[in-house]
């Protein structure tokens, strides 16, 4: 028989089942029912009392006497400050406004305008003609001389304080300084900047052929016989020493590999082969059995309290491919290899 189907006659419920279904029957019909039956009576009576009290009540005494409570408010608030303000602009501010109005239009027609043009005509503009010629005249014969006269001595003024005395200045003092300067700036440059600048150059040329060139070839011959005679030879007598202490080195890291091997590695390689592996594989096969065993008695268990029938552990049915044998044994038929007929 599979073990993932129950035994005959349901495979029947645990005492733990039984002793938490019966308390949960007494408590559903002593306390649930009672309450869902009142609950259920007291939303049945709600809709009674809307569709047969609160609804009529509505529609023939509440709505009739709300809409005659908004008419009445405002038929008031029109009585009270719609209807007043409408009157008082119909018929006494908008009367007094074009009244008012016809009073200026015509004041302005018959009185203001006459009068401007009077006082335009026989007053403003011939005073503004008067005050035009008298300012014409005054302009031609008293400020325009006047004016003239001024210029001039301003002119006069600037030439003898300014420009007369600078002139004088330029042409007596200034010009002849500036012309000695000149000439001895050019007889200093020639007589004497000339010459030294001269000197100079013919002693840095001999300076440099007679003494800088010479001490630079030596210098150049010295170095060139330094690292020819002896830097060269320096150089690849350390580049031997260091090649042969190379091979040295190695062959001393050789020498202690191979000791390191014979003292360490190959015995550590002798016991983990033929001590520490054989140990694993039975520790790992005590550690499977007692887990298989541990497995087995919590069904058993589960089995005692819940009623339900033993099952094969996840891993175990995953391991056989579904077949109702233990790991170790052979496949299903179905799913192993057809034998060959001997």
């Amino acid at each position: 028989m599979d073990m993932d189907e129950r035994p005959p006659g349901g495979g029947g419920d645990g005492c733990l089942v039984g002793l938490i279904r019966i308390p949960v029957k007494i408590v559903a019909v002593l306390v649930v029912l009672p309450v869902r039956v009142l609950w259920e009576l007291l939303v049945a009576g709600g809709r009674a009392v809307r569709r047969h009290v609160l609804g009529p009540l509505y529609v023939h005494v509440l709505g009739p006497l709300l809409r005659a409570t908004g008419w009445l408010l405002t038929v008031l608030f029109k009585l009270v400050l719609v209807w007043p303000w409408v009157g008082l602009w119909r018929y006494v501010l908008s009367p007094v406004g074009r009244g008012l109005a016809w009073l200026g239009r015509g004041a302005y027609e018959h009185l203001l305008a006459p009068a401007g043009r009077i006082l335009l005509t026989y007053v403003l503009r011939p005073l503004w003609t008067a005050v035009a010629w008298v300012g014409r005249g005054g302009m031609r014969y008293l400020l325009a001389p006047l004016a003239k006269g001024l210029t001039w001595i301003l002119w006069a003024l600037a030439m003898t304080l300014f420009v007369w005395p600078w002139a004088a200045l330029w042409r007596y003092v200034l010009a002849p300084v500036g012309r000695g300067i000149a000439w001895l700036a050019a007889a200093v440059y020639r007589y004497v900047l000339t010459p030294v600048g001269r000197g100079l150059l013919w002693l840095a040329v001999a300076g440099f052929r007679y003494l800088l060139r010479p001490v630079g070839l030596g210098l150049a011959w010295l170095a060139v016989g330094l690292y020819r005679y002896v830097l060269t030879p320096v150089g690849r007598v350390l580049r031997w020493a260091w090649h042969v202490a190379g091979q040295i080195v190695a062959a001393l890291w050789r020498g202690f590999k191979w000791v390191g091997w014979v003292l360490v590695g190959w015995p550590a390689s002798r016991v983990y082969r033929y001590v520490l592996t054989p140990v694993g594989h039975a520790v790992r096969e005590v550690w499977r059995t007692g887990r298989a065993a541990v497995r087995e008695a919590r069904a058993a268990v589960r089995q005692a309290l819940f009623g339900t029938p033993p099952r094969e552990p996840a891993r175990s049915r995953a391991r056989t491919l579904g077949s109702t044998t233990a790991a170790d044994a052979a496949p299903a038929d179905e799913i192993s290899r057809p034998r060959r007929q001997g």
